[in-house]
């Protein structure tokens, strides 16, 4: 009835201005068809653009049963179709072109698929106005400091979407059952969770987050972690709805943090829709291998990425290394996505775009860089930087060798005339260097020296500052883990994260010594549930019920770190000057104009006195500063007194 109430007012909108215009009614009958919304077709992806971008592209994949032998047409200004293609593979795709003018408008148009038979489809498709500029589109940087979460195993907000059946009507999701004695099962925790708790993560210190993916996994065990991504426009409805997604990117703006999405262009889930129905020969890697072998498909028949990174850059590298690294596949439960095909490229770059525009993102990390095509990365992150100029994005190179990390940052001066336009790459060469620092016993080569002689490999990257280090992540042992459990080297060591010139990224659970003592580098251990996070959890880390002292005052540790580093100009733009260690103490400060900071780490047991004088370039003379965590003040002259084994963080700003 609302329907053909719609429909009679129309009519008598349309024929009024007809009357005008002397049309016809026949032609006023057809007007109005054009504004009613159809949905005949299968699948369009992109599911909807916006006007006003620097590139006037856009191509759409169009999934429907033989839809290849159907034509598409167009009629709406500003917009039209350039070029037509099939898959090689399968009759059901159909790959369209469009230009869309600078003239286009915002709004919903019919694309009309029409095949020799004289059978219609229709499906509306709808143009959007941005919501601001691209330049805009403000990048995280060495301001901040990013809260890592596993989504799953941070908060359960809400119970009802812990077993959904189905996704939209699609068939019934494969994983619906929730175990929390299980660490490899999903355990229920969703964006809601990360949304109630803003709070607690900005009072941190925080400024971003970095959820791992939310998109959905629709795999038949270990979708918890997010990486094996079934549709790649979808949030997964365990995790809850596209709105409470941007509902989380809009709550975080108010609070002045920023979101990054976590992104995986290297592969893609089993269980994804297209791995039933490839419209290319050659959409995923080794496809041919798969398909023949698609009947006992398992980890034996897969031929996995041999993982040798480093034939992105060797010059010595054989064709074989360096295929089997960008085109075998990580595990078997991950279809390689194949770059080179310009369709799936095009696929990737616009997914990218889709998602900046419609949550608004502030940052991307993406996943497993050095394994997909190297060219096309750059294209990748090029297409987007063009676009939104002041934007972020950090690459996953898991790599401890300085060189290596340096390859992958934009402006790098390589060899080989690589440029990848990659802002920020991952510094798993730096946290591996304060761990070993803080473990060894002091010696000429071994100990704080790795913390100095790594900070000395900063020459090599275009720009130290955009890299980003940090203390832990999903997929190694817990920093507390990693030191032994010894709170003091985790003080140490985190107080050194946040001091270098870096982005700062730290794991979710850090603050309260969260650890995988019990099998170290468990993964499903690793991450654990956060405590609190569940109704009728005995221990509340949002407030502080259950927590040990050591929990609590490591909490508070970090809350005072980080709410100095988020005001600290020095710490985030400052000239970095940094002392050989000496009997087993390391000075390392940050100065801007009148503010200095001073982080001395000192493996010491018992008291001494620090002999100021070799210190004197610092220009402290004299200056009274104020050490950031208990709030004491000392007088920079002659020495100062270390009392125990520990870090000591000073400034020259008496507001803290």
């Amino acid at each position: 009835m609302k329907k053909l109430i719609y429909l009679c007012f129309l009519y008598l909108v349309i024929s009024t201005v007809s009357c005008k215009e002397n049309t016809s009614v026949n032609n006023t009958k057809k007007v109005q068809l054009e504004f009613i919304k159809q949905n005949d077709i299968q699948r369009i992806e992109p599911p909807n653009w916006w006007i006003g971008f620097q590139d006037e592209n856009l191509q759409l994949l169009v999934k429907h049963d033989n839809i290849g032998d159907y034509m598409p047409s167009v009629s709406y200004h500003g917009v039209s179709i350039k070029k037509v293609s099939k898959g090689d593979n399968s009759n059901n795709y159909l790959f369209l072109d469009l230009s869309i003018a600078e003239s286009a408008s915002p709004g919903v148009f019919n694309i009309r698929f029409k095949n020799d038979n004289g059978d219609e489809l229709i499906d509306t498709y709808e143009l959007k106005d941005r919501v601001k500029s691209a330049e805009d589109f403000i990048g995280f940087n060495s301001t901040d400091a990013i809260y890592l979460i596993t989504p799953d195993r941070f908060v359960n907000a809400n119970p009802n979407n812990d077993s959904p059946l189905a996704i939209e009507g699609q068939p019934e999701l494969l994983e619906r059952t929730i175990d929390r004695t299980n660490n490899y099962a999903r355990h229920g925790g969703d964006i809601q969770g990360i949304t109630k708790h803003l709070d607690y993560i900005h009072d941190l210190g925080f400024t971003a987050i970095w959820p791992q993916p939310l998109l959905i996994n629709d795999m038949k065990q270990g979708s918890y972690h997010g990486y094996a991504i079934t549709d790649l426009y979808h949030i997964d409805p365990r995790f809850g709805t596209l709105q409470e997604y941007q509902d989380l990117s809009i709550k975080l703006k108010q609070k002045g943090m920023k979101l990054i999405m976590d992104q995986v262009a290297n592969h893609c889930g089993l269980e994804h829709w297209w791995m039933k129905d490839l419209p290319f020969k050659d959409w995923v890697n080794l496809q041919d291998h798969y398909e023949s072998n698609i009947d006992n498909w398992d980890w034996k028949t897969t031929i996995n990425s041999n993982h040798r990174r480093t034939t992105n850059q060797d010059t010595y590298a054989s064709k074989y290394d360096s295929d089997r690294n960008s085109q075998g596949w990580f595990v078997a439960t991950m279809p390689d996505l194949n770059q080179r095909n310009p369709y799936m490229a095009k696929y990737i770059i616009q997914n990218s775009i889709w998602w900046i525009e419609t949550a608004q993102l502030d940052g991307i990390r993406q996943d497993t860089y050095p394994y997909p095509d190297k060219n096309f990365m750059s294209e990748w992150a090029g297409t987007i930087m063009r676009e939104y100029p002041n934007f972020s994005i950090v690459g996953e190179e898991w790599s401890y060798n300085p060189l290596l990390i340096g390859y992958w940052q934009d402006g790098a001066k390589n060899k080989d005339g690589y440029d990848s336009n990659l802002k920020s790459t991952m510094d798993f060469a730096m946290q591996t260097k304060v761990v070993e620092a803080l473990n060894e016993e002091e010696s000429w080569d071994k100990g704080l020296v790795k913390i100095y002689e790594g900070l000395a490999n900063d020459f090599h990257y275009a720009n130290p500052k955009d890299i980003m280090i940090f203390e832990g992540n999903h997929d190694m042992s817990r920093i507390f883990t990693q030191l032994k459990g010894d709170v003091t080297n985790t003080e140490m060591a985190l107080a050194t994260y946040a001091t270098m010139p870096r982005i700062l990224q730290m794991y979710y659970g850090t603050e309260i010594l969260m650890n995988d003592f019990e099998k170290p580098g468990d993964h499903g251990l690793i991450r654990t549930d956060f405590p609190g996070g569940w109704e009728g959890d005995s221990v509340n880390a949002f407030t502080g019920e259950g927590l040990s002292d050591e929990e609590k005052d490591m909490q508070s540790f970090m809350r005072k770190l980080l709410n100095y580093r988020k005001n600290s100009k020095a710490i985030h733009e400052g000239r970095t000057l940094h002392f050989a260690p000496l009997d087993g103490i390391y000075v390392l400060t940050r100065i801007l104009d009148d503010e200095t900071v001073v982080l001395i780490l000192n493996k010491n047991e018992d008291p001494l006195s620090l002999d100021l004088k070799r210190f004197s370039e610092i220009g402290l003379d004299s200056k009274t500063l104020r050490n950031i965590v208990t709030g004491d003040t000392v007088i920079w002259n002659n020495t100062i007194g270390l009392n125990s084994k520990g870090v000591t963080m000073l400034t020259t700003k008496q507001k803290i």
